[in-house]
């Protein structure tokens, strides 16, 4: 696919980086001289120096012939001004904007009453923040992923030394009689990522993650050891960027005393104009006596959301030791990830790697509804539909040869019903598929759901 990328800055050189790994040919749009230099220097795309608002830059760029724009500057008028200008002077099928203002869903609504089509406005603040509101009372749990419209749930979780299953196979945690519908999806043993098997066995340190049903979530929580806390009483915010004020607001909203921690006095006043209930404390999160004023211990909730990757470490571990139960750290350089959850950090999230899932959807083949990567961008959780003509159709999944470090998690049919199939299940078409997968076998997979048609029209 013909990819014009509107902007170069880092999270668009991961999008850039993950696009190209992928086949698709990128132009890159930025103003910078220098980081045009950066960019040339470390990606195999065309870079174009100059202002992606700019009609003549776009078409020097080869707007007229991008199949995708994807607008992704540090300015909101720019994202939307590039998208107005790719309406009407190309044929870009898709076109993807990155909106960063709290008012976006305020620019939904104009875009589509202007009538331009925008087909995804990309704002992972609000993915993030629903991320955090789903584990914060569930201090064992690194997170909780949302599939088939939230019918189908995965959660990750630690392998402690003192686990029960710690050292049990697959096969033996199957015969421990765990709740139905339930599936160990993936295993992130240090560097290496497993799609398991029954004889695969569950090593001290592991971090894993396990697909079940909304219905049985909490019965599977139970059985892997883990009880959620009644409710999330005090909770304490470093960084008051926009993020962290988001999730201020929606802490006071269900009732949680919020303390919220930034070092820009001239921030700390706007916050305290925005927020109700939160206290704004002017400090340094990532200073110890600072924290121990604050009384961090005893903490049910201690997030470090900063836009500093090391601060938001530092913080996080301070706040381990002080006795805060469950820690959230905002991290977005990728090979931080799994450094974090083996320093003790119960849940890390990414929004340039969110940026990345919203946008892959639509680069993929077939009709793939969500992307979710994982860690380094290691394995993925891809949902799609099943249609007609693919060749894995009305088998049964022990018959299907899927490719080796795939699995399927769950299927939701047509008509709502969702299961967590063993051996005997079978996809049919219209169904719903989470599957999980190594990274590297994801092309192969998808080809697999391709129609033969279908297959054959995609250049190779």
């Amino acid at each position: 696919m013909r990819i014009l990328l509107a902007g170069g800055g880092e999270g668009a050189a991961l999008i850039a980086a993950r696009l190209i790994r992928e086949g698709n040919q990128v132009t890159i749009v930025e103003q910078d001289a220098e980081r045009c230099l950066e960019l040339e220097e470390h990606l195999d795309a065309k870079i174009v120096q100059g202002s992606a608002g700019s009609v003549r830059t776009l078409h020097k760029a080869g707007l007229g012939d991008a199949e995708m724009l994807i607008a992704e500057t540090d300015s909101d008028e720019i994202n939307l001004l590039a998208c107005m200008i790719a309406q009407t002077d190309s044929a870009a099928r898709v076109k993807v904007a990155r909106i960063r203002t709290h008012e976006f869903q305020h620019w939904e609504r104009i875009l589509d009453e202007m009538g331009l089509k925008v087909d995804r406005i990309i704002h992972p603040e609000t993915h993030i923040m629903r991320r955090i509101m789903r584990v914060l009372h569930i201090p064992g749990v690194s997170d909780i992923l949302d599939f088939a419209d939230g019918e189908v749930k995965l959660f990750g979780m630690n392998v402690d030394r003192d686990s029960w299953y710690a050292g049990k196979t697959v096969e033996e945690l199957d015969a421990a009689g765990p709740p139905a519908d339930s599936l160990i999806a993936m295993i992130f043993r240090g560097p290496q990522v497993i799609i398991p098997h029954g004889a695969q066995r569950l090593e001290p340190g592991d971090h894993i993650y396990i697909c079940t049903t909304r219905e049985n979530l909490e019965d599977v929580l139970w059985f892997m050891g883990i009880q959620p806390q009644k409710a999330v009483r005090r909770a304490v915010i470093v960084g008051g960027k926009q993020l962290g004020i988001w999730v201020a607001q929606e802490l006071e909203r269900t009732g949680v005393a919020v303390k919220l921690i930034e070092r820009d006095p001239a921030r700390c006043e706007l916050i305290s104009n925005i927020l109700d209930k939160t206290i704004v404390v002017h400090g340094d999160g990532t200073d110890q006596q600072t924290l121990e004023e604050e009384n961090i211990e005893g903490a049910d909730a201690f997030l470090a959301l900063t836009k500093d990757d090391a601060d938001n470490i530092v913080a996080s571990l301070l706040a381990r030791r002080l006795g805060a139960f469950k820690i959230v750290a905002l991290i977005n350089r990728l090979h931080y990830l799994p450094i974090v959850q083996r320093l003790g950090i119960n849940t890390s999230i990414s929004q340039r790697l969110t940026a990345v899932d919203m946008i892959l959807q639509y680069v993929r083949k077939g009709r793939v509804l969500s992307v979710t990567t994982f860690r380094e961008e290691e394995a993925e959780a891809i949902e799609l539909i099943a249609t007609r003509g693919s060749k894995i159709l009305d088998r049964k999944l022990r018959d299907i040869r899927l490719p080796r470090g795939a699995i399927v998690g769950a299927i939701q049919r047509p008509n709502g019903h969702v299961m967590v199939p063993q051996g005997e299940g079978a996809v049919h078409e219209g169904d719903r598929v989470i599957f999980f997968a190594l990274a590297s076998v994801v092309p192969e997979l998808e080809s697999a759901f391709l129609s033969r048609s279908k297959r054959a029209k995609v250049p190779k």
